[in-house]
């Protein structure tokens, strides 16, 4: 039978009591920003590459010149060689921004022996190796509600550290009410173990001026199994009660049921916004999820 655990409040921060001593910042959370980087490394940068015309600095190509554009824009060097007039177009860097958020509130705490890790370290280092590979791509990365977008070449140090410095974050189960850009793009990771009309709520507040997201469901193995036998006692981590449920062999079937029910409403929620949605299991490597995610948001953004 698998046997279960839950973290501690202290423990769903990124910084790790067992992790002091160390330099600052990365004594805070060495093994979390660690696998983030591991993570990171390992992923196919789909978001390089961003071969457009636009407002930037990167030379693009050369293509012929248009009656009717301003002279200013010919480039005479390459127009020279040649009989016709050339204009030197540049590749697009108005980079949009993508805002992330990693619910760490208690029901994320939770861990089994048939998983690698707790829910809440995966969606951790998940997180913050998206946003490595996102940066190391050229686009910015910010925390949904929580930090400014950045470019910085040290953003999971920096996100890490607004992170630890969040304690609030630890009683939130949905993420903050906020607002990004039409053409921005939102990755939230969670259990989403919410009754379903505050996650649709808080799907369309973050949806209403046209941002593009993605749901990343983060499950432990025995809660989609619920593979228990005998008596049992069920705890509630965020509302603190307990409920004697006797055998838990009779329980199985209802509690699959229930949670299908739950992924098919999730699954509706997404659809309805144009969203995606990824199911990532924590006995399962983090880089799978994190690959579907660079993937989506490069199809999103048309650049796979």
């Amino acid at each position: 039978m698998a046997s279960t655990r839950l973290v501690e409040a202290e423990s769903r921060r990124p910084g790790r009591p067992e992790t002091g001593g160390a330099l600052d910042l990365a004594g805070r959370m060495p093994r979390l920003v660690l696998e983030s980087r591991r993570v990171s490394g390992t992923l196919a940068h789909g978001l390089h590459g961003r071969r457009r015309a636009g407002p930037g600095e990167s030379f693009w190509q050369f293509r012929p010149f248009v009656t009717g554009e301003a002279a200013a824009r010919i480039d005479w060097r390459r127009s020279a060689r040649d009989d016709r007039l050339y204009v030197r177009e540049r590749e697009w860097e108005a980079a949009h921004n993508i805002w992330i958020w990693i619910d760490r509130s208690a029901s994320m705490g939770f861990a089994s022996d048939l998983a690698q890790t707790s829910k809440v370290e995966r969606a951790l280092v998940l997180g913050l190796a998206l946003a490595d590979t996102f940066v190391d791509g050229g686009e910015r990365v910010g925390l949904l509600g929580l930090t400014r977008s950045s470019a910085a070449r040290g953003i999971v140090e920096t996100l890490a550290q607004s992170l630890v410095n969040d304690r609030a974050g630890l009683n939130q189960d949905l993420p903050p009410p906020a607002s990004p850009g039409r053409f921005d793009e939102t990755v939230l990771i969670s259990d989403f173990l919410t009754p379903l009309d505050a996650v649709r709520a808080s799907v369309q507040t973050i949806a209403a001026r046209g941002t593009h997201g993605h749901l990343v469901v983060v499950v432990d193995p025995v809660e989609e199994t619920f593979p228990f036998t005998g008596q049992a006692v069920l705890h509630d981590p965020q509302g603190n009660t307990s409920l004697d449920i006797g055998e838990a062999g009779a329980w199985g079937e209802a509690y699959r049921q229930r949670i299908g029910a739950h992924r098919d409403g999730l699954a509706e929620i997404a659809r309805q916004r144009g969203w995606t949605l990824t199911i990532h299991r924590t006995d399962r490597p983090a880089t799978e999820a994190a690959l579907r995610v660079l993937t989506l948001v490069a199809a999103a953004r048309g650049l796979g």
